[in-house]
């Protein structure tokens, strides 16, 4: 099962997208997002893992067409697997 941002948020910024040639290192690395903003990471070609330490059955494996759910100050990060292209969009109340 798909996990989603609860209901009332609405995205009010979305990244340009990423490759595996573009993306930060900050995003390879353990990071979070601030109190009260979600977001989601959008894969639109390939496939990455995006990984959550403190929740390993959180973590998961990302193809073309598939998103993930980031909660507000939950330490991730990405793993790329090969060619991708991934956006990140963040949402608030």
């Amino acid at each position: 099962m798909i996990e989603s941002v609860p209901a009332g948020f609405v995205k009010f910024y979305e990244s340009k997208v990423f490759t595996e040639e573009t993306v930060p290192q900050k995003l390879k690395t353990l990071h979070d997002t601030k109190p009260g903003i979600w977001a989601r990471i959008v894969v639109l070609e390939g496939c990455l893992d995006y990984v959550v330490p403190d929740s390993p059955e959180r973590s998961r494996r990302l193809e073309s067409g598939d998103y993930g759910v980031i909660r507000p100050t939950e330490p991730h990060r990405v793993e790329l697997l090969g060619k991708v292209r991934f956006k990140l969009e963040f949402l608030g109340a």
